[in-house]
Formats: structure tokens, C-alpha cells, sequence
């Protein structure tokens, strides 16, 4: 499978899936859920009978990820990483060499580490992020269904995780997040120990984010694709909420929240990882247009 034809990009022998959408109405004396459905097709996740050829397509998505990010001004210094659970060696990762600019990344970049912090693979620069490593390490070993985990210093994500509170059911946006993301109340600087690192994965739980309080965002996901869209997503909504509280507050008001079951009804459509690794397809689309496919080298 050629991860960067435009015709089977996000297929695999066609394969769908198909999902079903319901609009609500708030007619009197009905049910307060009125649902009209709608079957739509989307493609689902490819999949691989080789290993390995499945290690080297999302090598590339990783790549495309980091440009990405890039992009998105979601770098800060040599800060932020994103990894990927090998699919040949599960118990091992791929990540980004230390030093490396995201706006530069190429999947022959990227480095393999085992769980005891050795890097066993990669490209020409193998220097580790020591952060990245306990603090992935630790996710990728208490989380089998994650494939891939994100975590930067983005500006929005920064500010919001200084206020110590969660995001607020506000927009139909932030209810992807609606019960389904915590935060880590401890800051005890650069993670360079091991416990520190196990605590955040402590903190995420079974969640798809954690907002690090005075340090940023980081997300996971099934895919690489979901777990960019999801970091993505959550960094705008950190934006919104920050502007909307903003203009409420100087007027003397709070915003107006999204009720706890419209917002769990939301969830079902706009929360799920499927939802998350279809709504990311512009942005990787995007990448491998403006890049012409330099990142897979």
C-alpha cells in the first residue's frame, strides 16, 4: 500500500465503515432526542498483514505528523514529541531525535527506543529526549491500546493549563473532551524521573488527554491520525475558552455551558476515534501536498 496515493490514503480494499448521525429537535411533548438518521460511508483505518510494512506507512504518518505540528507553530525550542508504538516490536517506540525540527522531520529521522531507554533503530541523529522518554514509556506501557501519544508547548495550551480546570462543554467542539480528559495537578519541572512520568500516565487513566498543569497539553490515540486531530482540537479549544471567558468576565457574566446530556450525546458523534481519525484527513492531506511527499523519505 502506497501511504502517499490520494486514492487509498485512508483505505484499505475499500474497506468503510459506516456511521450513523442523528439530528436533534426540541419539539414540546417529544422525546428530547428526536432522532432523523442518516446513514454516511467513510473509509476506515488501513489495515496490514505484513508487520513490517505496516511499521514502515506509519513511520510516514508520524513524520507527517510532525510537520504538522510544525505548521501549527507547536514547536518551542527542541520541546515536544510524539511517539509511535512499533507494530513489529509493540514493546518499543518510535520518536522524533532530540534536536530535530518538526518542519524538517522525514521518517528516516525518526528513532526506535526499547523500554529501557536504549535507541535501537532510527536515523543519523539518536539523541533521546530524556522527557519524552519517561513520559511516553510510562504511557505506551500502561495503555496497550495506545499506538501513539502527543505532548508541546503550544501558546494556548500552555496558558489554559495554568488555570487548573478543565475545559468547559462550551462548543460542540470541546464536547469531543466531555468526560474524556484530566489533569495533572503536579509540576515538579522537566520530567527526567521515572515516577514523574508514571504519575501522568496515572493521571491519564483510560482518558484521551491530560492538560499538565503549568507544562501542556498531551493526547492519545488508536491512530496517529486521531492523536494529532485530538491535540489539534484541544489546543483551539483552550483558545476559545480562553477568549470566551475573557469577553463573559469583563461584562461581569460566565458562558453558557452545554448541558451534561447534550453534551454526552455530542460526545457519540464528535468524540469517538473514529471521528477523531477521520476529522484529521484535511490536515495530513494538506502536509503531503505542500511537502510533495518529502517527509516519507
Amino acid at each position: 500500500m502506497a501511504p502517499h496515493s490520494e486514492s487509498n490514503e485512508f483505505s484499505a480494499d475499500g474497506e468503510t465503515a459506516k456511521v450513523e448521525l442523528a439530528t436533534a429537535t426540541h419539539e414540546p411533548g417529544l422525546s428530547k432526542h428526536k432522532a432523523e438518521k442518516v446513514q454516511m460511508r467513510f473509509p476506515a483505518p488501513p489495515k496490514f498483514d505484513d508487520p513490517v510494512e505496516e511499521r514502515e506507512y506509519l513511520k510516514g504518518r508520524l513524520a507527517a505528523a510532525f510537520r504538522i505540528f510544525g505548521k501549527w507553530g507547536f514547536d518551542e525550542g527542541v520541546a515536544g514529541h510524539i511517539t509511535l508504538r512499533d507494530p513489529v516490536e509493540p514493546d518499543t517506540f518510535w520518536v522524533n531525535p532530540f534536536g530535530v525540527a518538526f518542519s524538517l522531520m522525514k521518517a528516516s529521522d525518526l528513532i526506535r527506543v526499547n523500554e529501557e531507554g536504549k535507541v535501537i533503530d532510527g536515523g543519523e541523529c539518536r539523541l533521546l529526549n530524556a522527557a519524552a522518554f519517561m513520559i511516553h514509556a510510562a504511557i505506551h506501557q500502561a495503555r496497550p491500546d495506545v499506538i501513539a501519544a502527543a505532548h508541546s508547548h503550544t501558546v494556548y495550551g500552555r496558558a489554559f493549563c495554568t488555570l487548573g480546570r478543565l475545559l468547559d462543554p462550551i462548543t460542540q467542539d470541546s464536547c469531543a473532551f466531555y468526560n474524556d480528559h484530566a489533569i495533572h495537578e503536579s509540576f515538579n519541572g522537566v520530567v527526567l524521573a521515572e515516577e514523574d512520568g508514571k504519575e501522568i500516565a496515572e493521571t491519564l487513566g483510560d482518558k484521551k488527554a491530560v492538560l499538565l498543569q503549568n507544562h501542556g497539553l498531551l493526547t492519545v490515540g488508536k491512530t496517529v491520525e486521531e492523536t494529532i486531530f485530538w491535540f489539534v482540537s484541544m489546543d483551539k479549544c483552550c483558545h476559545s475558552q480562553l477568549l470566551a471567558d475573557a469577553a463573559a468576565g469583563s461584562r461581569g457574566q460566565k458562558t453558557i455551558k452545554i448541558g451534561d446530556e447534550e453534551a454526552a450525546y455530542t460526545y457519540k458523534t464528535v468524540g469517538t476515534p473514529r471521528a477523531g481519525w477521520f476529522s484529521a484527513k484535511p490536515m495530513f492531506d494538506i502536509i503531503h501536498k505542500e511537502t510533495g511527499g518529502d517527509y516519507l523519505k
